[in-house]
């Protein structure tokens, strides 16, 4: 999978790009990223990627020419979405992580920044508008960030172990269940028992009731999302 970053900080990327799995998957081929900053394509001597929002108001809107010249210089691969990091957009969960990981070859990523952007780049550039959630940052690379990395990990070879994928949280609906390692007795806290019996299918049963009982009191709605347990 490709990933363009439409950003005017570059640099943001330098090191988690690569570090950990993500460096890992990048190094691998994986996935190949490429950042692509809006200020080379401004016309005017001062290379400005910014302006005052008619109407007046507060702060500076990104301007819809170096976005679009952006955009429009990429190679263009079959499946691509070109996605706006933004409060506006729908939230960023699971199933759209999968959508994104397993139907497209290409996405393109727009980093916002200021006030946000001219909005004919939301009618006539963008085709998906994208929030990390119900807050604001200082800057679309983090929440673009975010994505890429949730992204990629669900591209086959990035984690040694796939089969752990499905047994994360918020796959199946439910939160993950409580997780120990040795020793067996921490400060008096022992790991429960049932984990150290071998019994695999008593340990399936315990950890799918641990799911239940910690989604229904910590996120009760996506308790209420799945329906189909009483």
């Amino acid at each position: 999978m490709r990933f363009d970053l439409i950003t005017l900080f570059p640099d943001f990327f330098t090191s988690p790009f690569s570090s950990g799995l993500l460096g890992k998957a990048l190094a691998k081929k994986i996935a190949e990223v490429h950042c692509c900053n809006p200020r080379d394509f401004a016309t005017d001597k001062h290379r400005r990627v910014d302006d005052e929002p008619y109407g007046g108001g507060v702060g500076m809107l990104l301007k819809p020419e170096p976005l679009f010249a952006a955009v429009e210089s990429l190679p263009t691969l079959p499946r691509r979405e070109i996605i706006l990091m933004s409060p506006q957009g729908e939230p960023l969960k699971q199933p759209l992580l999968q959508g994104l990981a397993h139907n497209y070859d290409q996405l393109i990523v727009i980093c916002g920044h200021y006030e946000g952007v001219d909005d004919r780049v939301r009618e006539h550039l963008v085709t998906r508008e994208i929030s990390l959630g119900d807050f604001v940052l200082t800057c679309g690379e983090i929440p673009a960030l975010a994505l890429i990395n949730g992204v990629v990990r669900l591209l086959p070879g990035t984690v040694g172990k796939e089969e752990s994928l499905k047994a994360e949280s918020f796959e199946s609906g439910l939160l993950d269940y409580p997780q120990y390692t040795r020793p067996a007795v921490f400060r008096d806290w022992e790991v429960p028992e049932i984990l150290r019996s071998g019994n695999h299918g008593a340990i399936a049963r315990w950890r799918m009731e641990a799911q239940i009982q910690r989604t229904k009191e910590r996120r009760p709605d996506l308790w209420e999302k799945r329906g189909d347990f009483s």
